[in-house]
């Protein structure tokens, strides 16, 4: 399982290469080139999810009891938390690290491997952290935005990344592939009934939901790059920006 989530990876990775030449010119959003390619994986994904992870969502929602539902969520967390520890340590965020190794043991030990977020309790603050933030974070731009079969929004820079992301993930180091892959299948069932309610309001409030998906991603990954302590004082980006910012070095002052 663990060469097919890669080979995965790089075969969706080898056609976001190949449609590099395929940029078309004209109004298209500049962050977007490879908007009609784009456009028919969104339309496969939510395919893909009024079929199967909606209703599994769904069904997860109404009948598992809000208890268990809590502590299957805290336990994942405890689980990102690990990468999130790591990928605050490439970044050299050094209180972050800090926090999030605290988290990870805290919550193993003392809250049942992480069914009860017992850091929380104590306000130990979470940061979530990956490895494309990691690359954004030493001044690797974002590139392209790409939808990705399967996995859904990303940008270039992301689905570099994604199978770092995927080989350090601590659910693949599950023993037992049966049991691996039913982690796998539960996961995505709790994050996709977490957010059953945003899909309501994106139903109901977007004329087109593909491009409010996209500009919704690309800024939000943007803040949790950029955003930070030490770089609060970032605009937000312009419609037509083509590239991130650069990234800024560790210990440099606010813009002003």
């Amino acid at each position: 399982m663990k060469f097919e989530r890669l080979a995965a990876h790089g075969l969706a990775l080898a056609v976001v290469m190949a449609l590099a030449g395929c940029a078309t010119a004209g109004k298209s959003n500049p962050r977007d080139p490879w908007e009609p390619f784009n456009r028919h994986a969104y339309n496969f994904n939510e395919g893909l999810d009024n079929i199967l992870l909606k209703p599994a969502a769904t069904w997860y929602r109404d009948k598992v009891p809000a208890l268990v539902r809590t502590g299957v969520s805290n336990f994942f967390g405890n689980l990102n938390d690990v990468w999130s520890a790591a990928n605050n340590l490439m970044q050299w965020r050094l209180p972050e690290f800090e926090e999030s190794l605290a988290r990870v043991q805290l919550n193993t030990m003392f809250g049942v491997f992480g069914i009860f977020d017992v850091a929380s309790e104590f306000n130990i603050e979470r940061h979530r952290e990956d490895f494309g933030q990691t690359l954004g974070r030493w001044g690797v731009p974002a590139g392209p935005y790409v939808m990705l079969p399967f996995f859904g929004p990303s940008t270039l820079r992301d689905t570099v990344a994604l199978p770092v992301d995927t080989r350090f993930d601590p659910v693949s180091q599950i023993s037992g592939s049966a049991t691996r892959d039913v982690t796998y299948v539960v996961r995505a069932i709790d994050r996709r009934s977490n957010l059953l309610r945003v899909g309501n309001v994106l139903e109901e409030a977007a004329l087109d939901k593909y491009s409010f998906t996209r500009d919704a991603y690309l800024q939000r990954r943007r803040a949790e790059i950029f955003d930070r302590e030490e770089n609060r004082d970032v605009p937000p980006p312009l419609p037509d920006e083509s590239q991130d910012a650069p990234a800024t070095p560790p210990g440099s002052p606010p813009a002003r």
